[in-house]
């Protein structure tokens, strides 16, 4: 064969690769549809690995890397589990009949909950500065002014920036809605009055926090964190809305959020920050750097390159308004001079013991990780 007909060949081989897929995606809509019908959960870990294994055995059967197949079949696995979480959140169609606000709804992650609010059914109406002028004929028409709705919503969705939303939980508190309330701020420090505000008023409120990016599509492995308010009909009305997800739902109160958040999300924006930081101080172009890089070099220039990417304005607040945000830099800030300490001082076994203890303790982690694999 030429190298022309041998190219048409592939290029039929691509084909029936894509037609396959889309067999698999269509077969993968059936079986939510049949496990829905038994009360079967979506995910199921032990066919999943079953599904792997035997992908690598036939692979290196066929001459074809163990390590290609596995990543392939991974990566099917949650387009298919992507599907089935679609599909059995749109079955369950919990919104029907009902409305939800969602302020800020023109917002990255207000975009986000009002496309999965309204993939539940429910109507959904935007207010945000952003949609003026805006319209779309199968929604309410949005709102410049969240101030000009009547609130008689069964959801009012907090989406706004966390400079702005104790403000705002205020002057709903005044106005007093009669449906579910619920923020969705990456700190709950800053929204202590204005939450303490919307209850004392007698309104059904809680709060929450998707620990995931609005690019989101399975939620199969993310974290939905509840704060407790002591207002446990909310908190069960918004914790049904992802009942037809895979979503892991934890409940805890303020103080126990912020404080984790301060780690989970404070510290690990920090590394990323100080380390771009001491790069660009370098003189030392990316360019030049990367023609150097190794593994490690690329994973975390990878990550630091997304966080560089995200808004300077909320970061300085999940660093800034913390109540307990110094704790974690404070850490960071031991940590570096510990290092330091141990390499400057030419003591071999003392940074030896830094890497068995991070070694001990990430232990945990993975073992998690390696249970779901």
């Amino acid at each position: 064969m030429t190298l022309e007909e041998l190219r048409r060949h592939l290029d039929g081989v691509d084909q029936r690769l894509l037609e396959l897929i889309a067999d698999r995606q269509a077969t993968s809509r059936e079986i939510a549809r049949v496990k829905r019908a038994v009360g079967h959960p979506t995910r199921d870990y032990a066919r999943e690995r079953d599904v792997v294994m035997g992908a690598r055995t036939r692979a290196e059967q066929l001459g074809v890397s163990g390590d290609v197949a596995e990543a392939l079949m991974r990566l099917l696995i949650r387009s298919s589990l992507t599907t089935q979480e679609q599909a059995s959140v749109a079955a369950q169609a919990a919104g029907n009949g009902r409305r939800a606000l969602v302020i800020g709804g023109a917002g990255k992650i207000g975009g986000w909950f009002v496309q999965f609010l309204a993939s539940q059914g429910f109507e959904v109406q935007i207010a945000d500065p952003a949609t003026a002028g805006v319209a779309n004929a199968n929604t309410p028409a949005p709102l410049s002014d969240w101030t000009q709705s009547d609130l008689s919503h069964d959801f009012i969705v907090l989406a706004t920036p966390l400079g702005a939303t104790n403000a705002l939980m205020k002057q709903l508190a005044q106005r007093r809605p009669p449906g579910v309330v619920f923020d969705v701020g990456s700190l709950k420090s800053p929204l202590r009055s204005g939450l303490e505000a919307l209850r004392a008023a007698g309104v059904r409120v809680t709060s929450l926090h998707p620990m995931f990016g609005p690019d989101t599509e399975l939620l199969s492995g993310r974290h939905v964190i509840h704060i407790d308010l002591g207002v446990r009909e909310a908190r069960d009305q918004v914790h049904a809305l992802f009942a037809a997800t895979m979503a892991e739902q934890v409940v805890m109160d303020i103080d126990e959020h912020d404080r984790l958040i301060a780690y989970v999300l404070g510290l690990s924006h920090a590394v990323n920050i100080a380390f771009f930081t001491a790069l660009a101080a370098s003189g030392e172009s990316a360019p030049r750097l990367v023609q150097l890089s190794s593994t490690t070099f690329d994973a975390q220039f990878d990550i630091a390159s997304k966080v560089a990417e995200e808004s300077p304005d909320l970061y300085y607040e999940i660093q800034r308004l913390n109540d307990f945000g110094a704790e974690s830099l404070d850490a960071l800030s031991r940590a570096v001079a510990e290092l330091r300490g141990a390499v400057q001082d030419g003591d071999q076994q003392r940074f030896r013991a830094l890497m068995l203890r991070g070694l001990e303790y990430t232990k945990g982690r993975s073992s998690v990780t390696q249970r779901k694999a």
